[in-house]
């Protein structure tokens, strides 16, 4: 494959790379691309040194499948552009995600819908993937009504500035701010921008984009997200109340059997999911699973992953891997094995 990455100088962008080198994406020619001011730098991957080059010369190289991590309004203004060359565009932002003709994807959970004809393929929130992950085996066997979900995120979402703002807080030294307040020692009920309604804009891709991955709007979901000072890892506290009551040792089993969710939930140990454990990891791990004892058919659980790689990365490369295993991407390369 031919491939793209846009945003190659990100947070997101780097994790990317670090990904497609850890499970031997097949790459024949690599594109790094990144905004103007970037282009030029110098890059390695596996080895080797690459010369990051700007949007335009990326097109005119018709990659088979470009990654987007680059931000809304270069997707919206770029992915087309990609499109119309023939390349598959995998965009992290979001751009496309509640666009009715394109499709919203978690490989692990609706992969099987995608078609060579889809050229824009929209990667989810990171706070979505991993809640999703958790509630589809258990929505196919009980049937969601509500999800209440608190999340813990960290400050890694908002980007390298946010996090240079807690490592300049923690060393007590003076620096820009990546937000209003401080984040050290803090927690800020603020993340992305806040809406008519009073709910932030990450609030309502957690209230919205699972019903579209799911493909059902029988649910709800409501959301109050909140930025923590750590590094890396979003955490979850979900309270989810079902139409049909459900047994916690088969909860558990439904779980552990789902691929890509792990089980953490020993509290005679002290085992349960936290990001310190999460870091560098693919998996979603679940714990503290409990029965609400205050309503009926309603479950209490907590959701941890890596937001730079399940809950970003390495849902983009799953969805390039299945694109390639099931020939769903034009492929002008005799390289690929």
């Amino acid at each position: 494959m031919k491939v793209a990455v846009v945003g190659a100088t990100g947070m997101v962008g780097e994790v990317m790379l670090k990904v497609l080198a850890e499970r031997n994406f097949p790459i024949s020619e690599l594109l790094l691309v990144a905004s103007e001011r970037s282009v030029g730098k110098k890059l390695e991957y596996q080895g080797d040194s690459y010369t990051v080059i700007g949007l335009e010369d990326a097109v005119a190289a018709q990659p088979d499948i470009a990654i987007f991590s680059a931000g809304g309004g270069t997707s919206l203004e770029w992915a087309p552009k990609f499109a119309e060359v023939g390349t598959t565009v995998i965009d992290n932002s979001s751009a496309w995600r509640m666009d009715p003709d394109k499709k919203l994807v978690v490989p692990e959970i609706n992969a099987n819908k995608l078609t060579a004809e889809d050229k824009i393929i929209a990667n989810p929130n990171c706070s979505t993937i991993q809640l999703v992950m958790a509630l589809n085996p258990l929505h196919k066997k009980y049937k969601m009504k509500r999800v209440v979900v608190s999340t813990y995120q960290s400050v890694s979402g908002t980007g390298v500035k946010a996090v240079q703002q807690l490592e300049n807080e923690i060393a007590g030294v003076d620096g820009e701010m990546a937000y209003p307040y401080p984040i050290s020692r803090n927690a800020l009920p603020h993340c992305d921008v806040f809406l008519e309604n009073g709910y932030t804009k990450e609030e309502m891709k957690l209230a919205r984009e699972p019903q579209k991955i799911l493909d059902d709007r029988t649910f709800s979901v409501s959301a109050t997200a909140v930025r923590i000072p750590t590094a890396g890892g979003h955490s979850e506290s979900v309270n989810v109340e079902f139409e049909n009551d459900f047994d916690l040792a088969e909860v558990r089993e439904l779980l552990n059997a789902t691929p890509g969710v792990v089980v953490q939930d020993d509290p005679a140990t002290n085992t349960y999911p936290m990001p310190i454990f999460a870091h560098d990891k693919d998996e979603v791990f679940v714990g503290r699973i409990r029965r609400d004892e205050t309503q009926r058919n309603t479950l209490n659980m907590w959701i941890v992953s890596d937001n730079l790689r399940k809950g970003a990365a390495t849902n983009a490369v799953q969805i390039a891997e299945y694109l390639v295993e099931n020939n769903l991407v034009a492929n002008t390369s005799e390289a690929v094995s």
